[in-house]
């Protein structure tokens, strides 16, 4: 591997950089400025067939400086966090303020709500993993899925295992810093009938190795998903139920996130523009985050402003209760911060559990989503239509795989449509969700 990492001396360094950065901007004349610093390390391994493909070993800094003159605002960037190259950006980005239109809503956020609690959150978790162990790993993943009957081949099994630390600090005197690790296994696998080929995968990833699936769990995993695609035919079209994978239903989560970001609502670029208040979901399902929840994969005391994260509702009983907003764009909107400059950080769902089974049951005839494809999610009018792939269900049983057909719908259709979420939650990103069966959309297929 690399060098060894010292997140303690690099968390010590990062700071002493900010505090550098900000000193010389208020002495070049900045009225404020804002500091921002990462650096991670890493390996990661890729093998295919029996063999090692890839080895990266990377090492990856940077910094940024925004600056503010009035109403002006000026940032640059290095990746060079040296002192010479402090000097650098800050005058970069003081130059560019000075020649930059005023901006009304520019500006740090208050100084009142920077951060005063900056607990150790349990986020950092490194993996003392050599090259020739994480080799043996990714072998070990591969070499269980290719082992299962029916599996032709392999795309190959990946790990990446890193760590890092960010520091962020402002002219209130603000200056916080975090320690976190990332880690994750995965598995692609090539199976073959005479109906031609099907590829499928899985993955597992966590912040402590230890929340690792094990690597036969994953590969074989990947191989009884690709070797349930085996057999695929187009769908019926029409209009009909369709189950979300918790996978993909995440992702109608990150749409309705999307939506609801202060970014697209100053602009007029989201079909939840002034809606705060309207009821969208049913009155059973409610959306929140948590952003100080210990061990979590999005977990920060504080947001890219430096203010105090909280815990925010955003769903409220199926109501709209409460936008994404950062400083910047709370201004925009003549509203307050959410602490969310970053986005959101652990969302949760609250709503009544079902079983897999028992919402197979609910949606009678229709189809199991399990794979999307394509980028056809309209943000301006909610228009959301995908390539897609998964199971024919009949009579709340699936009867098998379906695949090159299109679903199509409207989020906001969608989200008033949702008639249950599955307890089979996915825990392994950011947002925790189990499937979702939407009462109708348009299946297109044969």
């Amino acid at each position: 591997m690399t060098e060894a990492f010292d997140a303690a001396a690099q968390q010590r360094l990062l700071e002493s950089r900010a505090e550098t950065a900000l000193a010389l901007a208020r002495q070049l004349g900045a009225d404020a400025c804002e500091f921002g610093a990462s650096v991670d390390q890493g390996v990661g391994v890729s093998v295919r067939e029996g063999d090692v493909e890839t080895v990266e070993l990377s090492r990856d800094q940077g910094i940024a400086v925004t600056v503010y003159v009035g109403q002006r605002k000026g940032s640059a960037s290095s990746t060079d966090a040296g002192e010479a190259s402090i000097r650098d950006v800050v005058e970069k980005a003081l130059a560019i303020a000075r020649h930059t239109g005023e901006d009304p809503a520019s500006g740090l956020a208050d100084a009142s709500l920077m951060a005063r609690e900056l607990p150790d959150l349990e986020v950092h978790h490194p993996w003392p993993l050599t090259t020739e162990e994480a080799i043996d790993i990714a072998l070990a993943c591969e070499s269980a899925g290719r082992g299962m009957d029916g599996i032709k081949s392999s795309d190959g099994a990946s790990l990446s295992s890193g760590e890092g630390v960010r520091v962020y600090g402002n002219s209130h005197g603000f200056l916080g810093s975090q320690r976190g690790s990332r880690h994750s296994l995965s598995c692609m696998l090539i199976a073959e009938d005479a109906g031609g080929m099907q590829r499928d995968y899985d993955y597992t990833s966590a912040r402590h190795p230890d929340d690792l699936w094990a690597p036969e769990t994953v590969g074989r995993s990947a191989a009884t998903r690709t070797l349930r695609r085996l057999g695929a035919r187009r769908p019926a079209t029409g209009r009909m139920p369709v189950l979300f994978d918790p996978s993909l239903a995440s992702g109608l989560v990150g749409h309705l996130m999307g939506a609801i970001a202060g970014g697209a609502l100053y602009r007029q670029a989201s079909f939840l523009c002034d809606r705060l208040g309207e009821t969208l979901f049913p009155e059973w399902f409610s959306l929140f985050e948590r952003p100080m929840e210990r061990g979590a994969m999005a977990s920060s005391p504080f947001d890219n402003d430096g203010v105090q994260t909280r815990d925010n509702v955003f769903v409220e009983h199926g109501r709209l209760a409460s936008y994404m907003l950062s400083a910047y764009s709370a201004r925009r909107l003549g509203m307050e911060t959410t602490g969310n400059a970053g986005g959101a950080r652990n969302l949760r769902i609250e709503a009544p559990l079902e079983s897999r089974e028992a919402l197979l049951a609910r949606l009678g005839r229709g189809v199991l989503v399990t794979e999307l494809m394509g980028q056809g999610v309209n943000g301006v009018t909610g228009d959301y239509s995908r390539g897609a792939a998964g199971f024919w269900v009949e009579e709340g049983r699936i009867q098998h795989p379906v695949e090159e057909f299109t679903i199509a719908g409207n989020l906001e259709t969608m989200f008033k449509g949702l008639a249950g979420v599955g307890d089979d939650i996915d825990t392994r990103g950011s947002i925790h969700t189990g499937s979702w069966l939407i009462d109708e959309m348009t299946v297109a297929g044969a």
